[in-house]
């Protein structure tokens, strides 16, 4: 009974009302040849068509049905080869890729917001085709001319898939320790042999080729991540003629049973010698794949908003729809109400409501950021966007999952009983949502990534330009929103001298970071929600739609209100310090 609504009229406010950025896009010479205001609209409404009525409907179908796995083969649920089909043939996995290599090239604010509608019609399916784009990113950035013309026009049309083979049994978090091994052949490929688990996407039967980008070391390497090399190993062996070959010395050893996203094949992969080509430099093969993490963790953000979003439409319509209890004494001799009227109902729905918009809010404007580093032609601008993208990263992956989870949980709470019943989805969104807080690098490990090396090895600069940037904003629209604005000022000012102390305590103890993380992401996460509210209240004020206007002006006065005073607590969670964790040994637990 789950339904999904594209937010299109949404993404179009964010994009030309908010963070105008059809004016940027005329301004580049490369945009401007491939991207203009109607051109993005259209784009949207495409695929608000294709995921609402294609993708969508299918879901709770695949999540019952899972995937099976049978002799090494995978076969995906009823609907995904149909539904994978009509992606492919409309352009949608290359929608951001290279023109050169047959990929559209669009900007990726434009298509983070139709991945986000791509995971909230279902997001086990959705990792197909966003796996494969981020393969992309590392080719194309990496790769050597002729494997971009062997592999990325396939790949862009959706004919191949892609997938990303970096976890070992042992080595999750901490690569430097894998053991997968590629050896030299004389006619410069490499055989590459080892076992990776938890590879999404590994095997399927969409597409008539995976090419997996697997990290391996050589015989000699560096120890560590110092050592690593990064590969492309089809599936399929690809002929000089591009045509398919033999099966490349590899398979699927089995599929994981998972809490969620059963449509989506997280599989162990052998390879026996497999033939595969070197991306990049020998022992480089690590900065290679992390050219595609800004990129695939701000998609795992996506991800948490895209189930959020689906919860909250659904927790929506059943709260105006269920009839149970009367609202307040006045009604006290009425007919049972629509349980929206309870407050508590209020509170979870306004919850739900502010951190959703403000998510894709954020999520544009570091989309935002990849695009100006990407495309700009002042290279001071562009530095200035990556060192930003880099920062918010962590943020928009780890604080967005993080808000995404609570949003799925809130919404089905609102459905009391029937929130946890299979037939109404909600409990889905739930088990869907769950893993974006832990692939890609979990996000107590994205909390140590923002504190300990956006942060801290940055000595605070990058974070200390955007405060500044956050601050100027306030005071120039201050006369419109006072308490608002002046609420956000108090707020970085509170950011930047907790950041401040904390780096201060890590000088002479270096746990002070991590005991800190956590709650400084979260931290540093509502202060940056609450900057995208503060524009999006300003922009609100001068647009033609009443309606929206008012919905964004008064969803912001309640983020300010009952979401961004949590930063209170963080602080003192954050001061309380590293000690009261080293205070139990061992078998105190």
């Amino acid at each position: 009974m789950s339904k999904y609504s594209a937010p299109v009229n949404d993404m179009n406010f964010l994009l030309f009302d908010v963070f105008k950025a059809d004016q940027f896009w005329q301004s580049n010479a490369t945009l401007a040849e491939n991207i203009d205001r109607e051109t993005a609209n259209a784009i949207l409404q495409e695929s608000a068509k294709v995921t609402e009525s294609v993708i969508a409907p299918n879901s709770r179908n695949a999540d019952e049905e899972g995937v099976t796995w049978n002799d090494g083969l995978v076969t995906t649920p009823k609907g995904f080869k149909e539904a994978y089909n009509v992606v492919a043939e409309g352009g949608w996995v290359g929608l951001a890729g290279d023109p050169e290599y047959g990929g559209m090239g669009m900007p990726k604010m434009l298509s983070a917001m139709h991945e986000e509608m791509m995971c909230g019609a279902d997001l086990g399916f959705s990792l197909y085709s966003g796996l494969t784009a981020g393969a992309c990113v590392s080719i194309n950035a990496h790769a050597s001319d002729q494997l971009k013309e062997t592999f990325l026009p396939n790949m862009y049309a959706g004919t191949w898939a892609g997938s990303m083979c970096l976890t070992e049994a042992h080595a999750g978090t901490d690569l430097g320790l894998i053991k997968t091994k590629a050896e030299k052949n004389e006619e410069g490929s490499y055989n590459i042999t080892g076992s990776k688990i938890f590879i999404t996407g590994g095997e399927h039967d969409l597409t008539e080729n995976i090419i997996h980008l697997v990290l391996a070391k050589l015989p000699g390497a560096p120890e560590g991540s110092r050592g690593i090399s990064l590969f492309i190993v089809p599936k399929y062996n690809v002929n000089e003629d591009g045509t398919l070959g033999e099966h490349n010395a590899l398979g699927c050893g089995s599929i994981e049973h998972k809490m969620g996203i059963h449509g989506s094949s997280t599989c162990v992969m052998n390879f026996d010698g497999a033939k595969g080509y070197l991306v990049g430099e020998e022992n480089k093969g690590l900065a290679c794949m992390f050219t595609m993490m800004n990129y695939e963790r701000l998609f795992v953000g996506i991800q948490g908003l895209g189930a959020s979003e689906r919860s909250y439409q659904n927790a929506l319509e059943y709260a105006i729809d269920r009839k149970q209890g009367k609202g307040s004494v006045k009604t006290a001799d009425k007919k049972p109400e629509s349980i929206i009227v309870h407050p508590d109902v209020r509170r979870m729905l306004l919850n739900m409501k502010a951190l959703n918009e403000g998510a894709r809010a954020f999520n544009t404007y570091v989309a935002m950021q990849l695009d100006i580093a990407k495309f700009s032609d002042d290279s001071e601008v562009a530095k200035a966007a990556y060192l930003k993208g880099q920062l918010l990263t962590p943020i928009a992956k780890a604080f967005v999952t993080d808000m995404g989870f609570d949003s799925c949980v809130a919404g089905q709470q609102v459905f009391g009983g029937h929130g946890y019943i299979r037939e109404w989805g909600q409990e889905q969104l739930v088990r869907d949502c769950r893993i974006t807080q832990i692939y890609e690098g979990t996000n107590g490990v994205q909390a140590l990534d923002l504190i300990g090396r956006k942060v801290a090895m940055d000595n605070g600069n990058t974070a200390n330009v955007l405060a500044k940037e956050v601050i100027q904003f306030a005071k120039d629209h201050e006369a419109e929103f006072p308490d608002e604005l002046n609420q956000l000022i108090a707020a970085v000012d509170l950011l930047s001298a907790v950041t401040v102390d904390v780096l201060k305590k890590a000088s002479s103890n270096p746990s002070e970071l991590g005991a800190a993380s956590v709650e400084y992401l979260h931290l540093f996460g509502y202060v940056l929600f609450g900057y995208m509210w503060a524009k999006m209240m300003v922009a609100a004020k001068n647009v033609e739609d009443k309606a929206l206007s008012q919905s964004k002006i008064k969803t912001g006065k309640y983020y300010f209100a009952r979401i961004l005073p949590k930063i209170m607590s963080l602080k003192l969670q954050i001061e309380s310090g590293a000690d009261m964790l080293f205070t139990h040994n061992v078998e105190d637990f």
